[in-house]
This record gives C-alpha cells, structure tokens and sequence, in this order.
C-alpha cells in the first residue's frame, strides 16, 4: 500500500520538490487547504505523514497538535520554514520532528522521510492497543462523567462516554484493569471527542506505579493474542466515519 503525506503549503518553489521527492519514494501528496483539513486526514489515519509550511497562518498551532499524539499514532512530522528569526525558534519548539530550510533540497528532504518513516514504523511496533471494556470515571470541574472504554495502550485509551467529553480539557480519570483489582487513574488531555460521547485521551500523567501496572497488564494482554492468534488491535483515533472535534493548542 502506498503511504501518504499532508502537505499543508502554499509555496510554489517547495511545492514541485516536495511533489517529485515524495514521488520518487512511492508517497502520495495530498495537498491540503487548511490545517483543520491536514489534522483529520493525519487522525483518521489517512496520511502517515504531516508536512507544514510554518510560514502560514496557524502552523504552529497545527504541528503543535499532531505532536500530541502517542508515539505509533503520530505521523511523520516535517516543517518547512524560512530561516528567519523568530520563525527559526519557534518552529524547533513547535514540536515538528524536523525542520527544513527554503529553498528546499531534494536529498535533505528524502533523508528526512526515511528516518521518520523508520522511527515511526519503529514505534508503532512499541505502542500495540489492545480492545478493552472496563468502566471508566472523568472528573470535570462540576460532576463525574462515566463511560466504557474501547481501547487501551501504554501512551492513552478512547472511551465512549454517556454524553459529549469536553474538548481541549485534562481531566482526572479513574477505571480498574480487568482481572485485576487495580484502579488505574491519572490525568489526561483529550485530543478529539464526539458529540456522540467517543472520546480519544492522551495520558499526561501517571505514577510510577501505575504506568508499571498498566505496562505488565498490556505485556500479559500482548501474551495471551499470540498464543491464541486473535490479536485485537485499535489505535486511539475515530473512525474515518466518525464526526469528531479535535484538540487545538493555545
């Protein structure tokens, strides 16, 4: 299958050496007119790479997000600036994987795409989900939001909640590990949510023990498919048909 790229740009001196060296290594560019256009493709796991020109209006914000996903989720994440300060600063701090300079060089650009085809190929192996049905608690600011949980892995877990989860919020959670009697909880940042209830939440913070609770769940998890060949596997993204609202940094 070929892989894609968004490609958020609106330079025409970059356009056709982004266009033939994605070309050359068997990737499809789909040019996209808005950076909320660019996030969904890169969330419904449409495109593997995300490439931004951080001149535009909002670039940062759009990089920024695509950062916040966990590590196998996250696509390849390349900006194209200008060398001029402070766009220079502020798009090592954006959160991009790698920076390339205008004009842009053929070569630069293809070593570029194959390290991070690499890296992330490399940390989708390390970040395995796993179907999970357990009750899960948020905390917001007035009440407790109950829901069942759809997936889970070491990086974050999707829900489905009994009425819309606030978007752009972190929020305390709380849910027990199935077979277990351990109550995993933290806080986490939700990345996207429907009005239907689904939600995708990125964990910001756990404690020692419970990441090692939750990783020797997911080992065990990991085990058990292998010997019965019946490996379920989610990412912590909606489905392409979902209607979703996605997380902007400020």
């Amino acid at each position: 299958m070929r892989h894609s790229a968004a490609v958020l740009c609106q330079d025409k001196r970059s356009l056709p050496t982004l266009e033939a060296t994605l070309h050359e290594l068997g990737i499809d560019l789909v040019k996209c007119s808005s950076g909320h256009e660019a996030l969904e493709l890169v969330m419904a796991g449409r495109c593997s790479t995300l490439i931004v020109d951080f001149d535009l209006d909002g670039a940062e914000e759009i990089i920024r997000m695509a950062a916040l996903l966990p590590p196998g989720q996250k696509p390849a994440l390349l900006a194209v600036a200008s060398r001029a300060w402070p766009g220079t600063g502020q798009a090592f701090q954006s959160g991009a994987s790698r920076i390339l300079y205008r004009p842009l060089d053929a070569e630069q650009l293809k070593e570029a795409l194959k390290d991070e085809r690499k890296n992330r190929n490399t940390n989708q192996r390390k970040s395995t989900r796993y179907e999970i049905k357990t009750l899960v608690y948020l905390e917001l600011e007035s009440a407790t939001l109950s829901g069942v949980s759809i997936d889970i892995g070491e990086h974050g877990l999707a829900i489905q909640a009994t009425e819309p989860v606030p978007i752009s919020s972190n929020l305390a959670f709380r849910c027990v590990l199935p077979g277990t009697d351990f109550t995993l909880q933290g806080h986490a940042d939700v990345i996207w949510a429907s009005d239907q209830g689904r939600a995708g939440l990125f964990f910001t913070k756990l404690s020692p023990a419970a990441r090692k609770q939750l990783k020797r769940w997911l080992n065990k998890r990991s085990a058990h498919n292998k010997q019965n060949e019946t490996s379920s596997l989610h990412g912590l993204m909606p489905t392409e048909d979902a209607h979703v609202s996605f997380s902007m940094s400020e």
